[in-house]
């Protein structure tokens, strides 16, 4: 909606959203009147060149013309029905997925916590059933992050963090393991445990890509003690890390994975995708959503996945991700520039994070910080050399007025 459309202007709109929302977030200071593929433009029209990316969700480009169209279309043929008819865009879609990434079944929800709280119940419903009532435990990686509803949070390993502080006691069932040692992993392993779940990319944690090694030491530890692995791919997923989905870097295919974000280029839609043996542990009552595999998002992210095969984004990813990481080891005050395909994290010597994140507002580039030391780049993956270039030159502007 527009400014002229709703007969507010910037200020007024402002006002509103201080006077009557929740504020949890640390909101860029002006109002988004329209996307279009890198770029988000204010109420003056002044563009804003986007490598956050809507959080790694529009990878496709804001308002991908293609998605734009499938949703337009599908409100107007069925906007909402709940699961009991078939639809046409939630069978195609399944399809979709599942012969793509080579998996049994998906379970939709809308959103990547909802994603990662079905996987996580659907993992321990199956030691449940298969091997009785304390086959339940689960160990997370310390850093990790998983969402902000309470299991997905309980699997957050982040005990100290905001997220966790003032909300009582965690579920119980979830250990942390430190990221990266097979060791760690190994000593929470106990005879209650049923799986192993991470990220192959702590992106929330500081941009940390797994190792080959530490994964194939996971996988051995999985199968020596006939554990379920679990991947969130919330992040990762959909061509994000130069591959279609972070776990092929790593050649196998886990037990089940989660996926949200890019999926629907914009709309609100996540899933669970799982072998046929692991699926089973969901019948009729087990777990349901409203809105999950609505026919709209649906037909979104058919879209949008189209977009993201034919277009060859996940090789783009790989090809401008590399360049860009190249480049951006020469900046001022870098320590360590790390990252898979368009998931980048640019950590400094000093705490400089905010001062550049509020620098790079200031000249119309939009970046994410973790902590306050390191930059977090995540664009639409359309972005080009050229993007990445101008990215470079704001922050190094940024960096340079630091002094």
């Amino acid at each position: 909606m527009l400014l002229k459309t709703c007969g507010k202007t910037a200020d007024e709109i402002r006002a509103l959203v201080k006077k009557y929302m929740i504020e949890t977030y640390e909101r860029f200071d002006f109002v988004c009147e329209r996307a279009e593929g890198m770029y988000l433009y204010d109420e003056n029209g002044q563009a804003y060149l986007d490598f956050y990316g809507g959080i790694a969700v529009n990878s496709a480009g804001s308002c991908n013309p293609k998605v734009v169209a499938a949703v337009r279309d599908q409100v107007g043929a069925v906007m909402h029905t709940f699961n009991y008819p078939y639809t046409i865009p939630q069978a195609l879609l399944a399809e979709k997925i599942c012969s793509v990434l080579g998996f049994d079944k998906i379970f939709y929800q809308n959103s990547g916590t909802e994603a990662n709280e079905a996987m996580i119940k659907m993992a321990r419903k199956y030691g449940v059933d298969k091997y009785g009532p304390n086959r339940y435990h689960i160990v997370t990686a310390k850093s990790s992050f998983h969402g902000r509803t309470m299991g997905a949070l309980s699997a957050t390993g982040q005990p100290q963090s905001a997220c966790h502080n003032g909300f009582g006691a965690m579920l119980p069932g979830f250990s942390y393991a430190d990221w990266g040692s097979l060791e760690s992993f190994r000593s929470l392993v106990t005879a209650d445990t049923i799986a192993i779940m991470i990220e192959p990319v702590q992106a929330e944690g500081g941009v940390y890509p797994a190792s080959p090694e530490f994964i194939a030491g996971l996988r051995a530890l999985c199968a020596e003690k006939g554990l379920l692995f679990l991947v969130d791919e919330v992040q990762t997923g959909w061509g994000r890390t130069g591959e279609l989905m972070g776990y092929m870097h790593y050649g196998f295919r886990p037990d089940a994975i989660s996926m949200a974000k890019a999926m629907g280029g914009g709309v609100p839609i996540g899933a669970v995708c799982a072998t046929a043996e692991m699926a089973a542990a969901f019948q009729p009552g087990s777990h349901g959503s409203t809105y999950g595999g609505s026919p709209v998002c649906c037909a979104a992210a058919l879209a949008q996945i189209a977009e993201i095969l034919e277009r060859d984004l996940p090789g783009q990813a790989r090809r401008v991700g590399q360049y860009f990481m190249n480049k951006l080891k020469s900046l001022p005050l870098v320590r360590e520039v790390r990252g898979q395909g368009l998931l980048i994290g640019v950590e400094f010597e000093k705490p400089v994070g905010k001062d550049v994140k509020h620098g790079c507002l200031e000249r119309k580039l939009l970046v994410t910080l973790i902590g306050d030391r390191i930059i977090r780049l995540i664009p639409p993956l359309i972005a080009a050399e050229a993007d990445c270039d101008r990215a470079y030159e704001i922050m190094l502007e940024t960096l340079k007025s630091l002094g």
